[in-house]
């Protein structure tokens, strides 16, 4: 069992060392990571404030009172009903935020930000997302076996994908089949929509799946991933309908030579950056070096 009560812990020792009073989060990886509890980002606010000492506060909407009470009967909680504004929670709330507060600059949307800021001194919401990165940085043992389990089933998904797939099909066709093949194998969501593009398409790295149809020779590519335990899988894979031809070929031996020689630099205690550097050094020095657009990744 997960234990959360020792994650913010660990999560309070990250506000004491930024020299903060409190976090405050919005649902999303960080929340969940540390109560257990899954809510929506939408247009109600729904905060989480994790103090110094590890106690823990809210700003919740009144229809989340059951799901909240039942994981946090006792924490201070500013409920707030859709009939009537959320102004008096974010005051309330206020009230009980004696220093700076930091957030998830790269997660807190502005309307959030502004209703937290105006009712504290000038300057006393800050940015924390660069000492927040290091909570969820080193992963526990049920983490690590939850990733497992989600990259398990995305493969066992591609797997069933690849061995039905044939020439004719459309792109979105082939995705919908591929979240029917995650679901049935134990995914509880997505890491996010798959990507199936084929042909030309399959340049754009983030396309969307279409209506246009796979062709012999043509590539495939299919980025996805399954989501379980609250880890996410991300694979990308390319595949050829019925055969390749020889120009895709060599630049299908150029990655793998790429990615050959990031698994044989990688270690502890080497460097993203050296790591990056020595396998976009193969990408560089081959025929195809104008075609590299992004770091290291997949």
């Amino acid at each position: 069992m997960t234990d959360f009560r020792t994650r913010r812990q660990r999560a309070a020792e990250i506000v004491r060392k930024a020299g903060l009073s409190a976090i405050a989060l919005v649902p999303g990886p960080n929340f969940r990571y540390l109560t257990g509890l899954d809510f929506h980002l939408m247009e109600r606010p729904t905060l989480l404030f994790l103090f110094a000492d590890g106690e823990v506060s809210s700003i919740m909407p009144e229809l989340e009172r059951t799901k909240w009470r039942e994981a946090f009967p006792d924490a201070e909680t500013h409920f707030w009903q859709d009939s009537d504004s959320y102004d008096d929670a974010f005051r309330s709330c206020s009230e009980t935020l004696n220093g700076a507060v930091g957030v998830e600059g790269m997660r807190m949307r502005m309307f959030e930000y502004q209703a937290l800021a105006q009712n504290m001194p000038q300057g006393a919401v800050r940015d924390a997302e660069s000492a927040l990165a290091e909570l969820r940085m080193c992963k526990d043992p049920e983490e690590i076996a939850n990733l497992r389990r989600a990259i398990a089933i995305s493969e066992a998904a591609l797997g069933d994908l690849i061995d039905t797939a044939k020439a004719g099909e459309s792109e979105a066709k082939l995705a919908a089949r591929l979240k029917q093949a995650m679901l049935s194998h134990g995914a509880e969501s997505f890491a996010f929509d798959p990507i199936v593009l084929s042909g030309p398409n399959s340049a754009d790295p983030h396309g969307t799946p279409g209506e246009r149809e796979t062709s012999p020779g043509e590539p495939l590519l299919i980025d996805f991933g399954a989501s379980f335990g609250a880890m996410n899988a991300d694979i990308t894979r390319t595949f050829f309908c019925q055969h390749v031809g020889e120009e895709f070929r060599a630049i299908y031996e150029t990655v793998l030579a790429a990615n050959a020689k990031g698994k044989a630099t990688a270690a502890p205690g080497v460097t993203c950056d050296t790591l990056d550097r020595e396998t976009t050094n193969v990408l560089t020095a081959s025929p195809f070096s104008e075609m590299i657009v992004h770091k290291t990744g997949h």
